[in-house]
């Protein structure tokens, strides 16, 4: 077939599977001379690979980074964490890639790059995102460039770069990079030749010293409780670069745990065998598929995304998300492991963790949507430090931990839960609810006219908040309830007397307008969703 561009090329192969025209697209990927608009979004940068994630755009945006690296800005300076320029060459880069198509060749351009300028280079090789950020940690590392994207579809790339705090870049340090790197875009990067000029490390091991500096993960009574109980771990890795991982935490080497863990989809599969590569309650069915079979007392199941930052968890009775599996955590880590602070989440995720915190007396802080805006809470010398920070798109990270979103802490956390407790996760997130209420969550949203789309429709949406204040009504399927808060730091929350909620605000990428609601009883769900639909509607037609 004769293709005019990666993108025709890329429809083919996802509709056919054919892994033979992957050929096809590493052509157009490596030729494309094609601009296009550098945008990091809540997680870096991503564009098609062969379309807008090429190698000369690559190249571009790593020739900003250097750029910015140079830079004499003090606040960009104390925002990467570095003094200087030379500061940044002695101390080094960390460079890694998940395991995609390309994921390599894409990371060794960016080495070429760096080590042409005579930046030290830490090359991890295939790794996780976690990895990632804990290696720059316990290297001391200037900063990293991870070549990921993270959930995204297999026609995907990205690039995340994280500060030399091992967390996500914010605005202030990923606003200078986009600006430079459109400025860039139309001047000719050359190429650099791919040589050595790196020292290769190994991100595991950092990640484990890290775990045990940290101390918030015991991972000694992890490994005991799957040597000696009576348990079944499964982890379906979805062909990601999770893989391997569970053998060396877990320490599976060191004996017979044939039947205990049962390891799903490691093998290379560029496509990911044609599903979206998400941890989404139907990825989860060969999971769900090997707990039920099983015979063991314990049983905890687990799906991580492709960079090991996303995770979402199951036993044989129950699959649990990530609205739940926080406020579990939170549970947790303050009652059985005694760790102080507040509970952090952001504003559309469930409020079952603010019923716990509420009963156990601790705050509770919302922020927008995004991994990048728990940071304040996660660094060391933070007034309010979070005893778990969780997002309801499946990022969950502890107290003392990484402040990137961390699958790999997740699915730890989740067998110490089960090993401390005695408690399935099932069992254990039933006693929770039995004790502080019952929340059902879930999220939908609508397509508005591309012509309203940004802040035109982000104007039109602030209306809501305008006519629901606090102590107002609002009518759910005849049901006039009171609105006990309102939370505007992320499109508008509207808190019922009752609990329930629902939150409405626009995509920030997408002519898109995103639902969020929960209800305290299953049947009640859809009134609240229909509720949202009419508000939003008449917002949009005001």
């Amino acid at each position: 077939m004769d293709f005019r561009t990666a993108e025709e090329c890329w429809k083919v192969v996802m509709k056919t599977l054919d892994r033979d025209l992957l050929s096809e697209i590493e052509t157009f990927a490596r030729e494309s001379r094609r601009p296009t608009r550098v945008v990091f979004g809540t997680s870096g940068w991503r564009g098609e690979i062969g379309t807008d994630f090429t190698f000369h755009n690559l190249r571009v945006v790593t020739r900003a980074i250097i750029n910015i690296l140079r830079g004499r800005d003090r606040s960009l300076r104390e925002a990467l964490g570095v003094n200087d320029y030379e500061d940044v060459r002695k101390r080094g880069v960390v460079v890694a890639h998940d395991n995609r198509f390309l994921g390599p060749d894409f990371a060794g351009t960016v080495i070429s790059m760096l080590s042409s300028e005579g930046i030290k280079v830490y090359y991890g090789g295939e790794a996780t995102t976690p990895e990632v950020a804990s290696s720059v940690e316990m290297l001391g590392a200037a900063c990293a460039i991870n070549i990921t994207p993270s959930h995204n579809p297999p026609n995907y790339q990205g690039l995340k770069f994280n500060p030399s705090d091992g967390g996500p870049a914010g605005p202030a340090i990923t606003g200078p990079i986009q600006d430079e790197a459109n400025r860039l875009m139309d001047e000719p990067i050359p190429s650099v030749p791919v040589e050595g000029g790196y020292e290769r490390i190994d991100t595991v091991r950092h990640y484990i010293d890290y775990l045990r500096a940290r101390d918030t993960i015991d991972l000694d009574r992890i490994r005991e409780f799957i040597r000696k109980e009576d348990c079944l771990v499964v982890i379906d890795h979805v062909h990601g670069a999770s893989r391997g991982r569970p053998e060396r935490l877990l320490d599976l080497g060191s004996g017979d745990y044939s039947g205990k863990v049962v390891l799903l989809r490691k093998e290379d599969d560029y496509l990911f065998g044609g599903v979206a590569p998400e941890p989404s309650a139907g990825n989860m069915a060969n999971v769900d598929r090997v707990l039920k079979e099983g015979r063991a007392r314990f049983r905890v199941g687990a799906i991580m995304d492709p960079d090991g930052d996303r995770v979402r968890f199951a036993d044989h009775t129950t699959q649990i998300p990530m609205n739940y599996f926080g406020a579990m955590a939170l549970h947790f880590l303050y009652t059985y492991k005694g760790i102080k602070g507040v509970a952090v989440k952001s504003v559309g995720t469930s409020n079952l963790v603010n019923g716990i915190a509420k009963k156990l007396g601790l705050p509770v802080r919302e922020t927008m949507v995004g991994f990048k805006n728990f940071r304040p809470y996660l660094l060391s010398g933070a007034p309010e430090r979070a005893i778990v920070a969780f997002e309801e798109s499946d990022g969950i990270t502890g107290y003392n931990h990484t402040l990137e979103k961390d699958a790999l802490f997740g699915l730890l956390l989740a067998i110490e839960m089960v090993a401390t407790t005695g408690k399935n996760l099932g069992e254990y997130l039933k006693d929770l609810m039995g004790e502080f209420g019952h929340y059902y969550p879930d999220r939908s949203g609508i397509e508005v006219d591309r012509s309203i789309a940004g802040e035109v429709l982000k104007k039109r949406l602030s209306v809501i908040a305008e006519r629901y204040q606090v102590g107002g009504t609002i009518d759910i399927d005849g049901r006039q309830l009171k609105v006990a808060d309102l939370i505007t730091v992320d499109g508008t929350k509207i808190v019922l007397e009752d609990g329930s909620w629902l939150m409405i605000r626009p995509s920030g990428t997408e002519p898109k307008v995103r639902f969020y609601i929960e209800a305290r009883r299953p049947e009640e769900k859809a009134a609240i969703f229909d509720t949202a639909m009419r508000l939003t509607k008449e917002a949009v037609e005001s």
